[in-house]
Parts: C-alpha cells; structure tokens; sequence
C-alpha cells in the first residue's frame, strides 16, 4: 500500500513481525549485543566498498576517509550508527532490511523460544543481526546514500511493529545513518562511556577507524596484532585479541603467531581453545580461520587452510600474494592456498607439540577435548600421518588415571619386548577384568587401552609407530609378552588331566552348540576361567568394530572358547558328572562372561534367572 507517491508502507512478512515481536519485548540483559552487530554490518560496508574501489574509481565522495562514527545524543535519547560505505538505494533498502530469509527468520524465532535471556546466542546467527536494535529502540529511521553518483537517498522507517515505510531523504553524502530512538530504559547507549566501553569489550579490532562524536578521537585500536612483530606482541595482548575475535571468555590454551616471508608472504595468529564447547556468545558459527589480503577480509570461515582434523584452531590468515580481488569462490582453486595450507598446518602441529612437551597438564585438557579429532586425523589423512603419532595419548593399564605417549609408552618398555600391546573394549573399567590381558598383568608389561569407537577407525591406519608393530592382546595368536628371567612358575594348585579335559571340551560343545565354532584349552590364561577369540581368518577386531558402528545389521563372527585347565572353575567342572544339572548352568555362564567383557553380550540381563539358580545351588 502507498500513501503517497513518495512514501512507501510495506508490511513486514509473518515470520518476521514474530521475530521483531521477540526482539521489541525482549528482557534480555546484555542489550549492549545490538551495537556489536550494527558495527559489523557498518564494517561490512566499508569493506564491500573498499573491493569496490579496487576496480571502480567513479564513486561517491571517493576522496572521503572509510569510518565509522557514533553521535550519541543523551538528552534526546537518541543515537546514531554512522558509515562511510557503500550505503543504499530505496530498493536495496526494502530488500535489505525489508525482508528477512524465511529460514533465517524462522530458525531464530526457534531458538529463541520463550527463554528471552538467551537471545543474544543466537543473534547474528540467522542474518537478523541488524534487528537486535530493536531491544533498544521506540524507532529506527535508516538514512542511506548508495555509492553510485546517480543515486538517490532514502530512508528506512520502522517502529518494529507490522509495517515499515521507503520514502525520499536528503542525504548529500555517500553510506548509512542508523537512527535510533531509544526507549526509556536504554538511554545508557546514548553516553559516551557507555559506548566507549562496549566497543573496547566487543569492537575493538574492527578494521575500520570507529569515532565517537563528530570530532571525537577514535576509540578502537584497530591494529592487526598478526601484522605486528611477534617480540613486540606480550601475552596478555594476544589473549585479549582472542576474547574479541571470538567473544571466547577463557584464554587460549595455546597461540601461534606466524610471520613468513617464503615461499608466499604471509602473516597470521592462530589459537587452541580452552575447550570445545562454544561460550555463550561465541561468534564462531562453523570452522574455518578468518582469511584476509592486505588486511581486507576474504572470507570469515575459511576451510581451506587446515585439515578437517584441525578445524578446531581459530585465528586470523593475513597474504600479500592473495589478489585483493578474487572472489570468495575462487579462493579454492588459488593456487597461494595450498602453500598457505602447508604452512599453516605445520605451525600447528608444531605450537600443539611443544604444549604437549612443555605443558603436559595443558596438553591434557586439549586432548579431552580435541584428541579425537587427532585420532580422525590418524584415520582419514591421505598423506604425513605420521606427523600425527607422537601426539596421540592414551589410558593404559599400568598408568591408571594417566594419559600415555606412544613415545612415553616406548620408553617403558620391557628389555625384551617387541611389540605395542594393546587392547579394545567398551570402558575402562570392564577391560582391567578381561582375560586377555592375565599374561600382561603378570608380567608387568603395560598395554594401551582404547575404548573410543574412534580408535577402531584409527587403527586401520596406525599399526606401527617407529620400528614396533601394535599388536592386539585379544587376537588368538598374539605374541605373549617376554618372560624375564626367574619370572616364569608352574601353575599353582590343581590342572585338569588331559583325558578330563578332552571330556569336559566335549560337553562344553555339546552345550554351547553352534554358538561358537570351537572350544579348546590354552596356557595363556592364569586369573581367568576362559576367553573368546576369533578363529583363523577372521577380520581383525578393529576391522569388526568398524563395521558394527558402520552396519548395525552386522553380524559377529563365532568366537573360538578357550578355557583354563588350571582355573579352579575349570577343574571343578571336569569333576562333575556328565548329567549334574550345574555342570550345563556353569557352562552357559561362563560363556555368557565372556562375551559381556568383550561387550558382546546382546542381553545382559537375562543372565539374572540363570545366576540365581547357580547361587541357590552353592547354598545346597
């Protein structure tokens, strides 16, 4: 609907009066959020017409500084959000700030629910960054001249209500006027200190000069810290510089800053968070570094500077040999970007080793919350994933509440060993039960413990780490550890004799059927009644694994039982008559034993009925 020529009414769509409605009544207690966002969006101005420029020299008011200036206005309540740059027409005033992406809108309205303390998480999230004023505003009048010579200024009124209106402005300059007319309870934003402080806590390295007052002197720094020399650069410099690139409250645990000149000149300061989950105002919305050319951003999150496995790592990638020009789609194919690539991921691994060796605490704390990235990494990398070894860790059997290096692990090794032992289960505390380990727990020799279903996948790539194949405690043919010497002894107390053996093997079949595909006697168990391993020319247990998480539908090769003949269980079964009903319960349970350390029992709960019928037959 018009009222006249000039003024255009425009209704805002469902989505959004909902959005507004949220935003206009809001309760939210950190408001100060709003000015964060229009900064960025007057940011985002000056460096679209910053590229602008780059190849097109007949602009508005080409001679006039890029900045961003705010004119607080106490006694009238009223605040102004001013730019220099590419401003608007009436129609990119309509469809800018007019209409909101249907998804964009509506994923907000979702997330914001009715918990209005939480909005300032999503805010800038779903492209309504600009819309947050409106928890500080009676009205918004938006006055906007385009860069191009022959267009016209305009302005953008709205009360956030169900309408806005276009209509003609004087406006002799080029960029935006955000006029905002505060409500009662949020005149604080229109004073200086105010202001001050809130672009020092969220705007402080805008790349843009930010002013208060017509002739006020700037207040943020603006300084790209990653173009300073590192020796001049203290600590607390770079921690404050990451709680502003990413609204992150915890210091990193650990920084880089790169300064190169060959084989491309680049600069950059790159980060390992505190911890993996995002702080409640996070700006990082995906992975990526922030990618800059001559200190003029080419693209927010880019991917394509690490690895997928170190996506985690936040920072800033500044090149000289980037063409200012190039488009955010063509950044791939550059060919700057894999020597970028290669350089950046190599002062990574190297800033992630030397916390490892210089704060193992530290490196603790990265390694709960990234290490299985790390181990992703181990697992799909296509080239130098050996890099990737020295910083794995792992829980162990002879370190209880530590985590071990594999160089670590080297070093503790026995005289005679040959082997990295390891063992995969479920959970820590079932594997330090499992029979497969007997033969290691008497010998003292250390064996990693690998329960992450992400291990499974690791192991199909790391199977030897220096000159010392992994090999899996569990497999049937596994070579036992060293004895040393005097340690070897005669098992104590009873052994089943061979023609009591071969017996009770054949009831033992008899009732466990096709259950399992062999049962036969070992000398590799001393604490454990029995285990199960895989028969000749099964996949390896890590190959298995990788196929239960990928199919559900999978099905698990029949184990081969091996049983003690020296375990007291064993021998007391060879002594039962062959129709003693206990004999076929012992069986069962210690089969169904078995298959719960392996974590392969599918019901465990039905050895209930079966365990009181043995206790009900030992009070006999």
């Amino acid at each position: 609907m018009t009222d006249s020529p000039a003024v255009q009414a425009m209704h805002f769509k469902a989505e959004t009066r909902k959005l507004l409605e949220i935003l206009a009544h809001s309760l939210y207690t950190e408001r100060e959020i709003f000015l964060r966002e229009l900064i960025s969006n007057a940011s985002d101005a000056l460096t679209r017409l910053d590229f602008e420029m780059l190849t097109n020299h007949d602009v508005l008011d080409a001679e006039t500084p890029l900045e961003i200036r705010l004119l607080p206005d106490p006694e009238n309540h009223m605040l102004v959000v001013k730019d220099t740059g590419l401003g608007m027409t009436a129609e990119e005033l309509a469809e800018n700030l007019g209409t909101i992406a249907r998804s964009g809108a509506e994923a907000f309205v979702q997330a914001a629910g009715d918990n209005r303390q939480n909005l300032g998480d999503v805010i800038g999230q779903f492209g309504v960054g600009f819309y947050s004023a409106f928890m500080v505003a009676e009205e918004i009048r938006v006055v906007s001249r385009s860069y191009r010579k022959d267009a016209a200024a305009a302005v953008w009124t709205s009360r956030g209500e169900e309408t806005f209106t276009i209509e003609p402005a004087e406006k002799t300059d080029r960029g935006t006027e955000i006029r905002i007319k505060l409500k009662e309870d949020a005149v604080e934003f229109a004073e200086t200190w105010r202001l001050r402080e809130i672009i020092k806590k969220h705007s402080d390295f805008i790349g843009f000069p930010i002013y208060i007052g017509e002739e006020g002197e700037q207040v943020n720094r603006q300084t790209a810290l990653w173009r300073q020399n590192p020796r001049q650069v203290q600590e607390g410099e770079y921690h404050e510089f990451f709680k502003q690139l990413t609204l992150e409250m915890e210091p990193p645990l650990t920084y880089a800053h790169m300064v190169v000149d060959a084989p491309v000149q680049m600069y950059a300061a790159l980060f390992v968070p505190a911890s993996s989950e995002r702080a409640l105002f996070s700006l990082r919305r995906e992975p990526g570094l922030k990618l800059y050319s001559r200190k003029i951003l080419i693209q927010n999150f880019c991917k394509d500077l690490l690895p997928t496995y170190l996506g985690f790592v936040q920072g800033v990638v500044d090149s000289e040999d980037l063409p200012l020009n190039v488009s955010r789609e063509s950044v791939q194919s550059n060919r700057v970007m894999a020597q970028l690539k290669k350089l950046v991921t190599a002062k990574v691994m190297d800033m992630l080793k030397a916390l490892a060796k210089d704060k193992p605490e530290q490196y603790a704390i990265f390694w709960k919350g990234f290490g299985r990235m790390l181990k992703e990494g181990v697992a799909t990398e296509a080239a130098e994933v050996e890099g990737l070894y020295p910083l794995l860790r792992f829980p162990t059997t002879t370190r209880p509440g530590e985590l071990v290096s594999l160089d670590a692990y080297v070093d503790a090794m026995k005289p005679a060993q040959k082997h990295i032992y390891y063992i995969l289960g479920e959970d820590e505390r079932s594997i330090q039960h499992s029979p497969h380990l007997d033969a290691f727990r008497k010998s003292g020799v250390e064996v990693l413990v690998l329960t992450d279903p992400m291990d499974n996948f690791m192991l199909l790539r790391l199977t030897k780490y220096l000159d010392y194949e992994l090999v899996n405690v569990a497999a049937a043919n596994a070579d036992l550890p060293p004895v040393e010497a005097g340690e070897k002894a005669e098992p104590e107390g009873e052994t089943l004799p061979e023609e009591t053996r071969a017996a009770l093997i054949e009831r033992i079949k008899g009732v466990l059927g096709e259950r399992v595909t062999d049962v036969r006697p070992t000398d590799r168990l001393s604490d454990s009644p029995a285990r199960l391993v895989d028969p000749d020319g099964s996949p390896d247990q890590s190959i298995q694994r990788v196929y239960r998480l990928l199919n559900k539908d999978f099905e698990v090769p029949k184990k081969v039982l091996e049983i003690n003949p020296a375990h007291p269980i064993v021998v007391g079964l060879g002594k039962l008559s062959a129709d003693d009903p206990r004999g076929a319960l012992l069986v069962e349970q210690m089969y169904e034993d078995a298959l719960l350390i392996e974590g392969l029992h599918p019901d465990p709960a039905a050895m209930i009925s079966r365990i009181q019928q043995i206790m009900q037959a030992a009070l006999k």
